[in-house]
């Protein structure tokens, strides 16, 4: 380009508006590229979706200009820095430590997105290898891979993992799991024919009766979640009973992993497999994710597990590395064998989860959940004594708790906006008998000034 041309786009960019290219331009770049005309170009497209008019745009603006309009859209949306969150429902406000974010930008984790090639991705395979081995200790379990997308497809997953080690057709899912996770195994399991059957619950926890009525010969697997969507804690150890009593296994979703700072691990009391949600673990929210998927299971199901799995061995030199091992994705063995397919992971997430881990430790998790129990009850006590409003349920809870509210929790949570409040979940949406009920959140995120300061708003809401 010469002085001249240069001196014309910066011109055209000072103006800020569209110059249309003269008929000589637009005759080199056809030359250029071999076709004969414009006419020509598109001939692909129909005429009846053509736009036959120029592109109704706003003028372009410049990089200061556009960053300060991005600015400004960006103060319209409400976040948990500058709002009291009390919204939970599968996507909980933790602190994150700096630290966490700090080490997994390092040049020792900045490998290939996929680690095929293991002499060139040790510092992703190691990451991997040790959020493996603390998710076992954490969840109790044998193995865990390090390979999923989020809680609700690692719910599916293990649904499919339970299909094809009992070779039954139905799955029981309490209606007591995260109805969004309930969704996602439907859509995943019904190729298969897989047959979905919903156990209701009872005063905010899974029927034991219906489940025990339920199971047959043709269950593979009972899906519960503990603490469940209502925040509840199920009697795990009694449904876990009831599953291998009837050869079935039992699966747990977890959604809320820092619970097991202070709850028995499900290998503790039964669990076969366990799924779901990292994201509590070290990850921010975000508006739809990415988020972690977590999958453990015994031992004996291995060769089932869906995913990557890292393993430590040693080379010829008797030196320790990691590599990808029991492959049982379908591009690594044929497709009738293989276990899943996933085709990416969430490795940078897992990474962040393990840092997070390694930064509290066994005492920092336990503390941090004694917080969320401790805060949530003392919200539960104040909200359960105010004039028209009432815990829905008897059970125990971990740090969400059901509401009755004498507001339709919508109009509820669009009163609390005004306060720069972020209320809870209204639950109507899922559950039609539910719809006077309002799930909330405390977290070790939310102060005591905070909790008293809902209160006195919900206090002042007729």
């Amino acid at each position: 380009m010469t002085a001249r041309r240069k001196g014309v786009e910066v011109e055209r960019r000072v103006q800020h508006k569209y110059v249309p290219a003269t008929d000589a331009e637009r005759e080199e770049m056809l030359r250029a590229i071999g076709v004969g005309s414009v006419e020509a170009l598109f001939a692909d497209i129909p005429e009846a979706v053509r736009l036959d008019r120029p592109l109704a745009l706003p003028p372009a603006l410049s990089d200061p200009e556009l960053i300060a309009q991005l600015r400004a859209l960006a103060q319209v949306n409400l976040d948990c820095d500058r709002a009291t969150s009390f919204l939970g429902a599968g996507a909980y406000d933790h602190y994150v430590p700096s630290v966490v974010w700090h080490l997994a930008g390092r040049g020792e984790f900045l490998t290939a997105y996929t680690p095929y090639q293991a002499e060139l991705m040790q510092g992703e395979l190691q990451a991997c290898y040790e959020y493996q081995s603390m998710l076992c200790e954490l969840t109790g379990m044998d193995v865990a891979n390090a390979s999923m997308y989020d809680g609700a497809s690692a719910t599916a997953e293990a649904a499919v993992m339970a299909k094809d080690l009992t070779k039954r057709p139905e799955v029981l899912v309490s209606t007591a799991v995260h109805p969004e996770y309930r969704q996602v195994t439907r859509t995943y399991v019904a190729p298969l024919g897989v047959q979905v059957t919903d156990v209701p619950y009872r005063n905010g926890v899974t029927d034991l009766n219906a489940v025990e009525a339920a199971l047959s010969e043709r269950t593979a697997a009972v899906i519960i979640q503990h603490p469940n969507f209502f925040g509840s804690l199920e009697d795990a150890r009694a449904l876990a009973d009831l599953a291998h009593r009837a050869g079935a296994l039992l699966i747990c979703a977890i959604a809320e992993p820092l619970s097991l700072g202070i709850l028995k691990p499900p290998g503790a009391w039964g669990a076969d497999i366990v799924a779901g949600e990292g994201q509590p673990l070290g990850n921010n929210l975000n508006f739809g994710g990415p988020y972690l998927g977590m999958l453990a299971t015994r031992m004996e199901f291995v060769r089932r597990i869906p995913g990557r799995l890292v393993g430590a061995t040693v080379d010829t030199e008797g030196r320790r590395g990691f590599v990808l091992t029991l492959q049982t994705r379908e591009q690594h063995i044929r497709r009738e064998k293989a276990s899943s397919n996933i085709c990416t992971n969430e490795a940078l997430l897992a990474l962040a989860a393990a840092i997070y881990m390694a930064t509290l430790g066994k005492q920092g998790l336990q503390r941090v959940a004694e917080l969320n129990l401790r805060k949530a009850a003392y919200a539960k006590d104040a909200i359960g004594s105010i004039r028209g409003f009432e815990i829905a349920f008897d059970a125990p809870t971990f740090h969400e708790f059901v509401v009755r509210t004498p507001l339709e929790p919508d109009e509820l949570n669009r009163r609390l906006l005004q306060h720069n409040i972020l209320g809870g979940a209204s639950l109507g949406r899922w559950y039609p008998e539910l719809r006077d009920a309002w799930l909330l959140c405390v977290t070790e995120q939310r102060t005591r000034e905070e909790i008293d300061r809902l209160v006195e708003v919900l206090e002042g809401i007729r």
